[in-house]
């Protein structure tokens, strides 16, 4: 049997992939010492506004309604981006590199799967507790 080649990501997948490592590299921006405060309060607005459920335009209102989410959110972004010079940027880089190559403790994933599982459990004791009476 000869393996299929893998498919290429989709480009909304790349996207998303990029937005996730953004937000990781933002996290570490916000909290770096050398940081402005104009571009930590930009970043936390952003952040507050993709969180909160009270929208410039409402979400059940179609197309439009999360039309100002892309929009407002990268644009947020973007400016946070050009308020943080490129040597905290660059910091933030590197400690994220930093970060990601070093090795997980296996102790951890287990800790991490019996927790969901306790919640799982939990659900199910309470679902049955309230069927039972």
């Amino acid at each position: 049997m000869t393996a299929e080649p893998t498919p290429k990501p989709s480009r909304l997948v790349r996207w998303a992939r990029a937005l996730k490592a953004d937000l990781a590299l933002y996290t570490l921006a916000f909290r770096h010492p050398d940081t402005p405060w104009l571009a930590r309060a930009v970043l936390l607005l952003t952040l507050l506004y993709a969180l909160s459920p009270i929208d410039l335009i409402p979400d059940v209102i179609p197309v439009l309604g999360y039309l100002d989410d892309l929009i407002l959110i990268p644009l947020g972004l973007a400016l946070a981006r050009r308020l943080i010079s490129t040597a905290v940027l660059d910091d933030c880089r590197r400690q994220l590199a930093e970060r990601d190559s070093a090795p997980k403790p296996s102790w951890l994933k287990r800790l991490g799967a019996a927790c969901v599982i306790a919640v799982w459990v939990l659900v199910a004791l309470a679902i049955g507790y309230v069927l039972y009476n």
